[in-house]
C-alpha cells in the first residue's frame, strides 16, 4: 500500500488520530481510541507493513516518516491521558469531598458517669498532693479483714455479706470495701503516706433501687507524724469545698468502725438548699429530704491495731481514714433514684452526662 507512505497521507492518518484523541471526553473513550489509532490492525500498523515491503534504498526514508508520526500520536495520547486523570481527580475532590465539620450521624456516645465523677474527686486530692493507689479485686480476707482490725466472729466475715471464693478455706473473696489497697500501700510505700484509693467493691445483697452487689467505692488514708483529727476535718472541708462549690462545710457524727478510733459518720451539707430547707418555714428539698445533711461516708483515726499490722509505730506515727460510695455521691448529685440505671448499660442513661472529661 504505497499510499500509506505518501507524506500527505501520513499526515492525515496523524490529524485524523488527534483530532480523536482531543475528543476523547473521559479515561474509557480515550482507552477505545488506541486499537483504532496506534493498533496492530490501525493505519499506522498497515503503514509498518508497507514499508518492509518497499526496495531497500527506499525503506529508510519511508521509516523515518512513519516513525515520526507514531512518535507524534504516542506524545499526543501520554498528554492527552494525563490530562484526563488530572480532570478526573479534581472532579473526584469535589464529588467525593467530606465535610469533617458535620457530626455524624450515630451518636458519639458518653463516658460513664461513674468513670467520670470518680476521676474528678480523685483529682481533687491529686490536687492536694495525694497519690493514687490501686489494688486487686480478689483479696485475701488478712488484707480485707484481719489487717482492719475485724475479728474473726465478726459479722461481716458471715456470708450473707461477703463473697467467698472456692475452695472453701482458701481465704479468698471479691474485697467488700477498698480498705484492703490501704494496708497494701502501707506496706508497700515509704511514710509518710497520703493515698487515695477508688475501685469497684462486692458484697452479697440482693439488687434493687438502692443496693447493689457491685458499687463503687472511694477511701483514703493519710498516715504521718502529728496527724489529729483536726487535719481530717480539714480536708473534707476542702474537698467538700472543692466539689460541692465553696461553703460547703461537713459534719461528723460519732460512729464505731473497727478500723478507725475515734470514728466518725460524715456529712455532707447539702449542696442544693444549702441547709436552708432544715430551717422551719424553709423550702421542703428532695436531695436531703429536709434534712439540711447528707449522710456521705465513714471516717476517723487509724486503729493503732490497723498501724501494727502494717508495720508502723502508733507511738511515732498516726492518721486518718475516710471512705464513701461513688454511686450514692452520683446519685445525689444528680437526682437518679435507682442505682440499677448506674449497671444496666443503657446509653440512655449516660448520654445525657455528656463527655464531661
Amino acid at each position: 500500500m504505497p499510499d500509506l507512505l505518501d507524506q500527505p497521507a501520513l499526515d492525515a492518518v496523524r490529524d485524523e488520530a488527534l483530532a480523536a484523541f482531543a475528543a476523547a471526553p473521559d479515561l474509557s473513550a480515550l482507552a477505545a481510541l488506541k486499537a483504532t489509532t496506534v493498533g496492530d490492525k490501525s493505519p499506522l500498523a498497515r503503514a509498518r507493513q508497507a514499508v518492509g515491503a518497499l526496495p531497500k534504498d527506499q525503506k529508510a526514508d519511508a521509516g523515518k516518516r512513519v516513525n515520526a508520526v507514531a512518535q507524534a500520536l504516542g506524545r499526543a495520547f501520554d498528554d492527552r491521558r494525563q490530562a484526563l486523570e488530572a480532570e478526573r481527580d479534581a472532579r473526584v475532590l469535589v464529588e467525593e469531598a467530606v465535610d469533617v465539620t458535620v457530626l455524624p450521624s450515630r451518636p458519639v456516645g458518653a463516658r460513664h458517669p461513674l468513670t467520670t465523677i470518680q476521676e474528678r474527686i480523685v483529682d481533687v486530692f491529686v490536687g492536694m498532693g495525694w497519690e493514687l493507689a490501686e489494688g486487686p479485686e480478689l483479696e485475701h480476707a488478712w488484707f480485707n479483714f484481719d489487717a482492719l482490725n475485724v475479728p474473726a466472729h465478726h459479722p461481716a466475715r458471715e456470708e450473707q455479706d461477703t463473697l467467698w471464693v472456692d475452695p472453701p478455706g482458701s481465704g479468698l473473696l471479691l474485697r467488700t470495701q477498698t480498705s484492703p489497697v490501704q494496708v497494701r500501700s502501707l506496706l508497700d510505700r515509704e511514710l509518710p503516706v497520703y493515698v487515695v484509693c477508688p475501685g469497684r467493691v462486692f458484697r452479697n445483697e440482693a439488687q434493687d433501687a438502692t443496693h447493689s452487689p457491685v458499687f463503687g467505692q472511694l477511701e483514703g488514708l493519710c498516715v504521718d507524724e502529728g496527724i489529729t483529727m483536726a487535719h481530717l476535718r480539714g480536708t473534707l472541708d476542702a474537698y467538700a469545698a472543692a466539689m460541692f462549690g465553696e461553703g460547703t462545710t461537713t459534719r461528723l457524727r460519732p460512729n464505731y468502725f473497727p478500723f478507725t478510733e475515734p470514728s466518725a459518720e460524715l456529712d455532707l451539707q447539702c449542696f442544693s438548699c444549702r441547709g436552708a430547707s432544715a430551717v422551719p418555714g424553709g423550702e421542703p428539698c428532695r436531695v436531703c429530704s429536709s434534712e439540711g445533711w447528707i449522710e456521705v461516708g465513714g471516717c476517723g483515726m487509724v486503729n493503732p491495731a490497723v498501724l501494727r499490722a502494717c508495720g508502723v509505730d502508733p507511738e511515732r506515727y498516726s492518721g486518718f481514714a475516710f471512705g464513701m460510695g461513688l454511686d450514692r455521691t452520683l446519685m445525689f448529685r444528680h437526682g437518679i433514684t435507682d442505682i440499677r440505671d448506674l449497671y444496666e448499660g443503657d446509653v440512655r442513661f449516660t448520654l445525657p452526662f455528656g463527655l464531661e472529661a
